[in-house]
């Protein structure tokens, strides 16, 4: 069996925050709107808004699914993983088109989120006593 799966995941989150990283660089020459400033045209903030908060979610997500993943299972961790990619993708294209709907997405990556460090923490405890 191959254990490539939470690197593979973890190297995806890092390219879809990326990517996100790209687009904005594309919606600031698209909506004139001039660095340092992240404010000024509410289409670009909403690009500005879906990095930032992909950001927020990444420093709770990387090493969770990494202790999740090692501590409770390998493949659930790895399955999880994946879900969190495909929820901040809903969260990005829900946003993007009407701020409103970035709520299943959001939901979706935080209940994850949730999961990977209860898991994790469960199990640290656990295997500590």
């Amino acid at each position: 069996m191959s254990y490539a799966g939470l690197e593979i995941v973890t190297i995806l989150a890092l390219i879809e925050y990326s990517v996100l990283g790209a687009m904005v660089g594309r919606a600031r020459l698209k909506y004139k709107v001039e660095a340092p400033a992240t404010t000024g045209n509410p289409e670009f903030e909403r690009y500005f808004r879906v990095h930032q908060n992909t950001l927020e979610a990444l420093i709770v997500f990387i090493p969770a699914v990494w202790i999740f993943s090692l501590s409770v299972n390998y493949q659930i961790g790895v399955a999880l993983g994946v879900l969190f990619l495909l929820g901040r993708v809903l969260y990005a294209n829900g946003y993007l088109n009407a701020p409103e709907k970035r709520a299943p997405g959001a939901i979706a990556t935080f209940a994850i989120n949730t999961i990977l460090v209860l898991g994790g923490l469960g199990a640290l405890l656990i295997r500590a006593v």
